[in-house]
């Protein structure tokens, strides 16, 4: 399922029409994976995605964050030595057990 597989001819929608058929595009939108695009005056005013494509553009977001901030890290000269990792974990798994 390719969130970025839009197909002009089936995933775009006037808001009129949406409005008037929302549940049959909601359909559409969960069952093809493609996200549907309203327009308002021939122009785009929104884009409707499945719950599942919304949850992995978000993810993908957060992702690309993490990435960038580990580099910016690194870049930064905030590292550890794998020891350092092991000991800090240790330490802190030995605090989450203590009352």
């Amino acid at each position: 399922m390719d969130m970025t597989a839009l197909r002009i001819a089936e995933d775009i929608v006037p808001v009129g029409e949406f409005r008037n058929r929302t549940a049959q595009w909601l359909k559409h939108a969960a069952e093809s994976g493609h996200p549907v695009v309203l327009t308002q005056n021939g122009r785009p005013a929104g884009v409707l995605l499945s719950p599942i494509a919304y949850d992995r553009l978000t993810e993908k977001e957060r992702f690309l964050a993490s990435v960038a901030a580990g580099w910016e890290d690194s870049e930064a000269g905030r590292l550890l030595t794998a020891e350092q990792l092991k000991a800090d974990l240790a330490a802190r798994r030995a605090g989450k057990k203590q009352p």
